[in-house]
């Protein structure tokens, strides 16, 4: 077994070793969602959690983890009766990414379950779970179905396998701990509320600090087994701090003074439902235990709201996480009641380390000598930069987004094999069932009728004489089905002096607003290309982060000329590109512009040169709509035009708006078609 790197020799980090640490404490805290750019540790500290827990007591020989004090009477292999109990080390599960859902859940063997009757289950991930540590690295990327799985254990504590009349249900509660990086893309609502408290992690600006950083990741790497050893006597009383903790945990008290700023705090923030004020009441609870205290006090309650809340009181994908401490300060000094004295700071393993709600084990006293001080973490990364485009004559600053509003679904056409999403039709694991076809290769959708009507022309020649079907390998029968997949929406938007009147910037850049938020709905990658002055830039690659697309959209500038080409051929080299990495992912181009061509770096006619450069995406097949910006009394048509050499569909502002869009895209004419109508200059 590998030697994972000591907890205690993460340097800084003092939020997130705190939340991961109160969750050890308390387990009904509700897990940890660990939000960062990457190369900050944050796996590397989730994974040193685990050899900090205390010995679970199992049922010997059970798989599914069942407590020899409590049993869990329906455990598939149960009942247990009085069966010996051992101990052994809690585990921490991790769970890919790309898993299937039978390895995520379980799977049962059909054939056997259909020719014998009998329920042979293989456990998943989630039985291995139970009663430890489910870490779901890249949490953001996990699928809708498995999202769907861990919602539902979250939920009822266990997890039920349904195949074909066959049902398997075990005991399924475990600690859901979760990593990301925000620019990659934010998770499901649903989900996010699940995790218990919420951490950003940042790199350290101290150049200190980082050295420090370097320096113990290079000791670890030279040496594990000696570096670890080194730290094995601030883990060993870390542990024993742990251990003091959860059983001073259920004599701490929560007064209603305190209960009464827990609730005022929620309401002030107006997050959704009950369960904050539920998680904040653990967390100061565990917060007080972990100071070696046995009454909870207003720092405690200020110190859960910074971790339970800040996600929690997001209103739409586009806001960043977060909490206003001043608001925060305000509610609690407004409904603080009476207080308990603090006491003075207890020896031993309840040390109460830095700050009045328990802080974090004291760091710098390890092996290596004093760490550096932590500085403090920036609130957010920093903002891009606007790279130079086209700057000259006629360049604005940027303008702010119009009110987003709700659009109407823009599709590909026809059936893909993509990601899972909501957007167009494919086939997919989930969904209705269309068919049947022969398995490739382990069974995973049995379709019953087609496997019995595979199976009964051959009973007599295989000997049947009871009631029971004989099945063999070759009349199973996978069922194929019919969902929706996520695509790459790619917007080319047209940022030139023709655009820039700010009215009409500000009603475009709300129009891309509200396509973003129906991208994020919709489970897509997004990318944004833009153009003005003399070229095109892509202003953000494709990413499944529509935050990223809003916040370089909002930064925007306009002014200058109308490379208009420029921009359609730099979308056609981010979708060739991205056709290599993800070929199954189809592309939806979303072209926003008025349609004038009045620049760029190529010699000849602008228009002539757009035109061409729009027949290039016709030819490749792509699914294209174009947003016709232009307005005024007296209009050229030029974005119908643009539409029709790519084969796509032109729909102006209002119609975004409308109900009469519903079918636009999903009549976009079919790949390779050509034009038979001339572009024509204004």
């Amino acid at each position: 077994m590998s030697t994972r790197y000591p907890f205690t020799a993460v340097v800084g980090m003092d939020d997130l070793r705190l939340a991961l640490l109160l969750n050890a404490v308390s387990p009904a805290v509700g897990g940890v969602l660990v939000r960062g750019e990457k190369g900050t540790a944050k796996s590397t500290a989730v994974r040193a959690l685990a050899e900090l827990l205390p010995e679970v007591p199992v049922v010997a020989g059970c798989r599914f983890s069942c407590d020899p004090a409590s049993p869990d009477p329906g455990c598939p292999d149960g009942p247990h009766g009085d069966a010996p109990g051992t101990a052994r080390p809690a585990r921490m599960v991790e769970l890919p990414v790309g898993a299937s859902e039978d390895r995520l859940v379980g799977a049962l063997d059909i054939e056997k379950a259909l020719a014998e009757g009998v329920k042979a289950f293989e456990p998943g991930l989630l039985a291995a779970a139970h009663r430890g540590i489910l870490y779901v690295d890249e949490v953001n990327l996990l699928s809708d179905h498995l999202i769907d799985h861990l919602l539902d254990a979250a939920a009822m504590g266990a997890s039920h396998v349904e195949r074909e009349g066959v049902s398997v249900r075990h005991a399924a509660r475990f600690l859901l701990v979760g990593t990301m990086n925000p620019e990659e893309g934010e998770l499901r609502p649903q989900l996010l509320d699940r995790f218990g408290l919420t951490v950003e992690v940042a790199a350290s600006r101290d150049p200190e600090q980082r050295v420090e950083v370097v320096r113990r990741r290079l000791a670890f790497e030279d040496d594990p087994a000696a570096f670890a050893a080194r730290w094995a006597g601030e883990e060993r009383a870390l542990r024993e701090r742990i251990v003091a903790a959860r059983e001073l945990l259920p004599q701490v008290a929560l007064g209603d003074a305190v209960l009464l700023q827990i609730a005022a705090t929620c309401a002030a923030f107006e997050v959704d439902g009950m369960r904050a004020d539920i998680v904040m009441a653990r967390t100061a609870t565990a917060l007080a235990a972990w100071a070696g205290r046995t009454e909870v006090t207003s720092e405690d309650v200020r110190q859960a709201a910074l971790l339970a809340l800040p996600h929690r009181r997001r209103r739409s994908p586009f806001d960043a996480p977060g909490l206003d401490e001043d608001k925060l300060d305000e509610t609690l000094e407004q409904f603080k009641g009476d207080e308990p004295d603090d006491d003075p700071e207890p020896d031993g393993p309840g040390d109460g380390g830095p700050g009045g709600g328990g802080g974090v084990p004291p760091q710098g006293e390890g092996p290596d000598g004093p760490a550096p001080e932590a500085a403090d973490a920036p609130e957010g990364a920093p903002a891009p930069q606007e790279a130079p485009q086209g700057s000259g004559a006629g360049e604005r600053a940027a303008v702010k987004a119009g009110e987003p509003f709700r659009t109407k679904v823009l599709s590909v056409p026809g059936l893909g094999e993509g990601a899972a999403g909501r957007r167009s039709r494919a086939r997919t694991e989930h969904g209705r069932t269309t068919g049947s076809t022969r398995p490739r290769g382990a069974l995973t959708k049995l379709h019953l009728a087609a496997t019995v009507r595979a199976a009964a022309p051959h009973q007599r020649a295989r000997g049947r004489s009871g009631p029971g079907l004989v099945v063999r390998r070759d009349d199973l029968r996978q069922a194929t089905r019919e969902g929706r997949e996520g695509n790459l929406v790619l917007f080319a938007v047209d940022a030139s002096g023709s655009m820039a009147a700010r009215q009409r910037m500000s009603a475009v850049k709300g129009a891309v607003l509200s396509l973003l938020l129906d991208a994020y709905q919709r489970r897509d990658k997004v990318g944004l290309v833009t153009f003005r002055g003399r070229d095109a830039e892509v202003a953000l690659p494709p990413t499944s982060s529509v935050d990223a697309a809003a916040a370089r959209l909002e930064k925007l500038p306009t002014g200058g000329r109308t490379p208009l080409s420029a921009g359609l051929l730099k979308a056609h080299d981010v979708l060739r590109v991205e056709r290599l990495r993800d070929p199954s992912r189809r592309p939806l181009l979303v072209v926003v512009t008025d349609g004038r061509a009045t620049g760029g770096r190529g010699a000849g006619d602008p228009v002539a040169l757009a035109a061409r450069a729009a027949r290039l995406h016709a030819a490749d097949g792509t699914a294209s709509v174009v947003v016709d910006c232009e307005t005024g009394p007296v209009r050229l048509g030029l974005a119908g035009h643009l539409a029709r050499e790519l084969g796509g569909t032109a729909v102006t502002l209002d119609e975004l708006r409308a109900d009469s869009i519903a079918g636009l895209v999903r009549d976009v004419q079919a790949a390779g078609k050509t034009t038979q109508t001339a572009w024509r200059a204004a």
